[in-house]
């Protein structure tokens, strides 16, 4: 769902990453290895600027063959994952905190890419979105 293409780009004695979705994302690595590591969390940075302003998330384009992709952390997803939800039904963070009979600050960690939220807290806010948390180990 949240699967971005990258470019990786060799830049002298470092490999340049860049995604063309979302280009506020922008790191580097020693290696390949490296900057895909570090590609997760300028992606997560990059992917939070748009929560931050309510904007509606960048969609992945299409991945090319043998193109590598990268995606946010499972919690992180579920957050963003909510957070479409919500954009997609036009619902504010005033109506999920009244609907969920929490506090505006709770509300807010939810969708705080840094902040470690219980799943439970996820859960219980999709589900008032009609919506449900799946969770997979592939």
């Amino acid at each position: 769902m949240f699967d971005f293409p990258v470019t990786l780009t060799p830049d002298g004695d470092t490999v340049l990453v860049t995604f063309a979705d979302v280009p506020e994302a922008i790191t580097f690595g020693a290696d390949e290895d490296e900057a895909l590591l570090q590609a997760v969390d300028a992606l997560e940075t990059g992917l939070s600027l748009y929560v931050d302003a309510r904007k509606p998330l960048p969609v992945p384009s299409k991945v090319k063959r043998g193109q590598r992709t990268v995606r946010p952390s499972a919690l992180e997803c579920a957050k963003l994952g909510l957070y479409q939800a919500m954009t997609e039904q036009g619902v504010k963070k005033a109506e999920l905190a009244r609907r969920l009979g929490w506090h505006m600050p709770q509300v807010d960690r939810l969708f705080d890419l840094k902040h470690s939220s219980r799943l439970d807290q996820i859960e219980a806010a999709a589900r008032v979105l009609g919506r449900q948390l799946e969770v997979r180990v592939a």
